[in-house]
């Protein structure tokens, strides 16, 4: 009997130990993201705690992008929905996903001072904060806040996570200004296909003589938001801001068709500088598949081609 006994014993227990963990306990939440850079933000934070998606592919443009039926599975899915806001999502489509999923969404620019520009006639706010690492700051801190509301048990791991991150934009924000240094003043002419760059440009001191915002022939949006396109009188404005401006080259981006600047490139004797990341960052296994990457890639293109 005691041997049935002791069988029976070490049958429940093996039972218990090696029977696989309920849902439950292996789930991780779902952190959906609009755009790959601040799905990269929350993947410095959230470590492997959390599952970080983002709706966007590397080299896709928010502002044209039209969610699919997919993209509503995913953010269905969801405990907690990012976007970037200042209308770069074009008519507010990760706001409406997160909406009609009925998903908690935290815009992740709030609290940033954002550039104005004006776009026929019209100011609007750019929403293109990140390429300045300072800024980059508020977006982490927002992303922090909705983790921790989302994850209490677990604050002091985001928020360490979160302080080495700082501490290494602190550095890229340095190293940036070390290199463009290496480009003398009047040299610091930065022409790329739309407004992606104006914070750069302020942050960097690029285009003195166009109040240190971007030179482009497309507004910030390249699609049916505010600022819309190239128009021929933009286009004109922009060639002449070549011609007069001494531009040693002109740059394409990874996520913008690049017909309309090798046109203008071609028409303006304007060397072609390379392909810079914008709106998207690279894909994976590129060197710029991570924000750091990007603005590491993109600031030693942009030295090498105007200094």
């Amino acid at each position: 009997m005691r041997t049935w006994i002791t069988f029976i014993i070490i049958g429940l227990l093996s039972a218990f130990m090696f029977s696989p963990p309920s849902i439950s306990a292996t789930e991780k939440p779902v952190v959906v993201a609009s755009t790959t850079q601040i799905a990269d933000f929350a993947r410095q934070v959230a470590g492997d705690l959390m599952e970080v998606k983002s709706i966007l592919a590397p080299g896709a443009d928010p502002h044209t992008y039209q969610p699919t039926p997919d993209d509503v599975q995913i953010v269905l899915a969801a405990d907690l929905c990012l976007e970037n806001g200042l209308h770069l999502e074009g008519k507010s489509w990760m706001t409406t996903l997160a909406k009609d999923a009925g998903k908690p969404i935290i815009t992740t620019t709030d609290g940033i001072q954002p550039l104005s520009i004006d776009e026929g006639g019209e100011s609007i706010a750019d929403p293109h904060a990140w390429f300045s690492p300072r800024n980059v700051a508020v977006y982490v801190n927002n992303i922090v806040k909705g983790l921790i509301e989302l994850d209490p048990d677990n604050r002091w791991q985001y928020e360490a996570r979160a302080k080495l991150y700082l501490q290494q934009l602190r550095v890229l924000d340095s190293w940036v200004r070390e290199q463009i240094n290496l480009i003398p003043t009047q040299r610091r002419i930065l022409v790329t296909t739309h407004d992606a760059f104006n914070y750069f440009c302020r942050e960097y001191k690029f285009n003195a003589n166009n109040n240190f915002l971007s030179i482009a022939p497309v507004g910030w949006s390249t699609g049916a938001e505010v600022g819309g396109g190239i128009t021929p009188e933009r286009r004109s404005m922009v060639v002449e801001s070549i011609r007069n401006s001494g531009a040693l080259a002109i740059f394409v981006e990874t996520s913008i068709n690049p017909k309309q600047i090798r046109e203008i490139a071609k028409e303006t004797g304007v060397a072609i500088g390379g392909e810079l990341y914008s709106d998207s960052m690279g894909p994976e296994g590129s060197a710029g598949e991570t924000y750091i990457g990007m603005m590491r890639e993109n600031v030693l293109l942009i030295v090498n081609a105007l200094r």
